[in-house]
């Protein structure tokens, strides 16, 4: 799971962010939400309230997936990546870059997946890349595009959003685009 959270609170408080940081926050977790729905997985919620994550560090937000899977995952491996790498490219369709710094823990999470594949450091640098553009391809459909806009929306206005709260929009989206 992407940035998991415990329930501890951090010293940097919703107020102490700044609405430049929540709204990139709302879009990158709203990617990884709407590449969740997209492979068919539930999510629990997802939240830009910032909280401490179990080795330390600090986390702005959190998109929180249930444990037992929707459909069966055609490449479990791969799903996986995709769902780590939506956060920074939804983030990058508001910011048009890729902001590594943000993303440092989904990267290193994908990283540490692909170590695990056999092949030379630059054939995994490939596999990365490839995967990269599949999870900007998937995301750059309207629906999609249309969902992590309706997602991050709800998040700036009400800080966490349940995952059928979730479902719902990404459905709104859907209809509205259906199929690009």
């Amino acid at each position: 799971m992407a940035d998991e959270p415990t329930q501890q609170d951090t010293s940097r408080d919703a107020a102490a962010v700044s609405l430049a940081e929540r709204l990139v926050t709302a879009y990158h977790e709203a990617g990884h939400a709407v590449m969740a729905l997209i492979l068919g997985r539930q999510i629990h919620k997802i939240t830009i309230a910032p909280g401490q994550l179990q080795t330390g560090g600090v986390r702005l937000g959190a998109c929180q997936i249930q444990k037992r899977r929707g459909k069966g995952a055609r490449d479990a491996m791969e799903d996986e990546i995709l769902f780590l790498l939506a956060g920074m490219v939804a983030e990058s369709q508001l910011t048009e870059r890729y902001c590594a710094a943000g993303a440092a823990q989904d990267l290193a999470a994908v990283r540490r997946i692909l170590r695990d594949c056999p092949g030379s450091e630059r054939q995994l640098e490939r596999l990365e890349r490839r995967f990269l553009n599949k999870t900007e391809h998937l995301l750059s459909a309207q629906a999609s595009v249309h969902a992590i806009e309706l997602i991050a929306k709800q998040l700036l206005e009400h800080t966490t959003v349940s995952g059928r709260a979730a479902v719902h929009l990404f459905e709104i989206a859907q209809r509205k685009f259906g199929d690009d």
